[in-house]
């Protein structure tokens, strides 16, 4: 009787569970090789509001300090894309030592990208011959709905289109900017 009850009991709850369960972090990330000394790329990539001088597809970059939920006064910057997306991104460490960049996205209004709790850590290191560097971008993000049951546009494939994008181009960007 007391498994009986314990089984009916577990059929009961089970279904609850599986419900209370939230959507599947996504993750990105691009590694690739720039033919330059990695103090210049370090020094290009560290410059959060210059990111419209070597991005192909940001129109717009408006930079300003702001202070975040918790009260600290930090950089922040509205991107805006070719395509209209537009995103609000807090500068939460520059790191010197390790030339890592660590940002986080907005969530509200200002930021129409199609994910949600996005952060990007940014990495400069030494490449594999000298005078090259290899860039590494880093994302970890939910989709826009921050849901399982996503609508199209705002779940997991459409978030990895959008970060997976802004990658491609950013390394495409910042290799341009670097080789010259």
């Amino acid at each position: 009787m007391r498994k009986l009850l314990c089984v009916l009991l577990m059929s009961f709850l089970l279904p609850l569970s599986a419900n209370a369960h939230g959507p599947s972090g996504q993750k990105v990330v691009k590694e690739f090789e720039v033919k330059t000394e990695p103090s210049k790329a370090w020094a290009l990539l560290k410059d959060f509001g210059a990111i419209g001088k070597w991005h192909p597809d940001v129109t717009n970059v408006k930079l300003e300090d702001r202070k975040d939920e918790e009260g600290k006064t930090l950089p922040h910057r509205l991107v805006t894309l070719k395509n209209g997306t537009t995103f609000l991104e807090k500068l939460r460490e520059t790191n010197d030592a390790d030339m890592k960049l660590d940002y986080k996205l907005v969530d509200g209004n200002d930021s129409t990208i199609a994910v949600s709790n996005y952060r990007t850590v940014a990495q400069v290191k030494a490449g594999k011959t000298t005078g090259t560097s290899t860039v590494t971008l880093t994302a970890r993000f939910y989709n826009k709905a921050n849901t399982m049951e996503a609508p199209v546009g705002q779940d997991n494939p459409a978030a990895n289109k959008a970060i997976n994008e802004l990658y491609d181009a950013a390394a495409v960007g910042l290799k341009k900017a670097l080789e010259k």
